[in-house]
């Protein structure tokens, strides 16, 4: 067994030297102060929301838009109601918001939406009408100060700009929590830290911002892999664009609650990183051989991680079929795998402790689900593990999210405990 246990040891050495600057970062938001901001300057913006049958929750993230403590002249809310089979067009007509319908069953996917959405709008205004372009999803509420806050980090010169990403949902179960966690970390202990030390961030998902420029320099929109905001990502830190953060601009989104639900949405995700890796990773690499931090950063959130974890998988479950096979003593063969186990738990449940304690008066659930998610959350990322191997071998395609929770602002906070129980439950 001394075999595995040396095959064991090196995968972590060779995981630990990968991701040590990850453990700086955790202590970079505590050591470095944000920089000053420049002087302000307004802007005028457009929203740009992709729905797909999202008619339970759409208008309350339009509502949030038109309650920024933000000139509302300046803003501009579209919507494209993407393959809808509901009255998400019509709601979001209602809610003040300039609205196109796509039918397309051929082109399916957000990136793909996005793009009908700004070509319509160029369509029908000048090329010069927005200085930047918001891009948020249905299921999102905005903090009331998030589009004059993100205003602020636009004015310090940014041309792509991503933002502090909570959940409307955090209490419903651990796999909400588990999602919830994740982004509170990515906010806090990568993205903080990158725009801190100077070095580019990443876009997530949702709640994000770009110039007018960029939309000139790329022609358009023309991101439609299954994470279209990965590959936004790799396709400007490549081309030399520093992408900013603002940790003050705080947008909330619902997490799923159902496994089955996880599995299909992370299958994306996983499948997704792995088509950016094939199309970006010699750009990456060369960037790494140049000396550039953000693509070695970059690349090491797409691909070693779960690399180095499948391969120990395979390894360390070849020998207990051996093992088992030949008649070896189990718990002798079980030793360094159980160890191995419990040393992963522990890496994860401390990553999610000191996510929960410093955003403790962040995250709107009671302080019994808040301590007790700390303990499932190696759970939620051990998962990611089966996953990422179904997605090597399966044919994913982009598959619309259920969101029902409509909660305003106040209700997420829990500002009137009776319509926050009514919303959840």
């Amino acid at each position: 067994m001394d075999t595995l246990k040396n095959i064991n040891f090196t995968i972590a050495l060779v995981f630990s030297v990968l991701y040590l600057y990850q453990l700086i970062y955790i202590a970079v938001p505590f050591i470095k102060r944000d920089k000053p901001h420049k002087p302000t300057v307004l802007h005028r913006y457009a929203v740009l929301i992709s729905a797909r049958n999202e008619e339970a929750v759409i208008a309350k993230l339009i509502e949030s838009i038109k309650n920024q403590n933000y000139p509302q002249e300046l803003v501009t809310i579209f919507v494209v109601a993407d393959n809808c089979t509901d009255s998400t067009a019509k709601v979001a007509r209602n809610a003040g918001a300039v609205v196109f319908e796509r039918f397309d069953n051929q082109r399916i996917g957000k990136g793909y939406a996005l793009d009908y959405l700004i070509r319509k709008i160029h369509e029908s205004y000048s090329p010069d009408a927005f200085d930047g372009y918001f891009v948020f999803d249905a299921d999102n509420v905005l903090d009331e100060n998030y589009i004059a806050e993100m205003n602020r980090t636009f004015s310090d010169g940014y041309k792509i700009i991503t933002s502090y990403r909570n959940s409307k949902n955090y209490g419903d179960n651990w796999i909400s929590a588990g999602y919830s966690l994740l982004f509170l970390r990515e906010s806090k202990y990568l993205n903080h830290a990158r725009m801190l030390l100077n070095t580019s961030c990443s876009v997530s998902g949702t709640g994000y911002l770009f110039s007018r420029e960029i939309l000139e320099k790329t022609g358009g929109w023309k991101f439609f892999l299954l994470t279209e905001d990965i590959e936004f990502t790799m396709y400007h830190v490549i081309h030399g664009e520093k992408i900013g953060y603002c940790s003050t601009a705080v947008i909330y989104d619902e997490q799923p609650v159902k496994f089955s639900q996880s599995w299909k949405q992370r299958m994306r995700w996983s499948r997704g990183y792995l088509q950016v890796f094939r199309k970006y990773g010699p750009e990456l690499l060369k960037g790494i051989l140049k000396g550039d931090f953000s693509c070695f950063d970059m690349c090491m959130a797409m691909m070693p991680a779960i690399v180095l974890t499948i391969l120990g998988i395979i390894i360390n479950l070849s020998v207990i079929i051996a093992g088992f096979c030949s008649g070896d003593n189990m718990k002798i063969v079980l030793g360094p795998v159980l160890k191995a186990m419990f040393y992963a738990y522990l890496m994860f449940a401390s990553m999610g402790a000191v996510t929960t304690i410093s955003e403790w008066s962040k995250i709107y659930t009671t302080a019994f689900k808040k301590i007790l998610y700390i303990f499932t959350f190696p759970l939620f990322m051990v998962t990611y593990i089966p996953i990422s191997m179904a997605a090597l071998f399966t044919k994913v395609e982009w598959q619309p999210m259920e969101h029902n929770k409509a909660m305003s602002l106040r209700e997420i906070r829990g500002a009137d405990r009776k319509l926050l129980k009514r919303a959840i439950g």
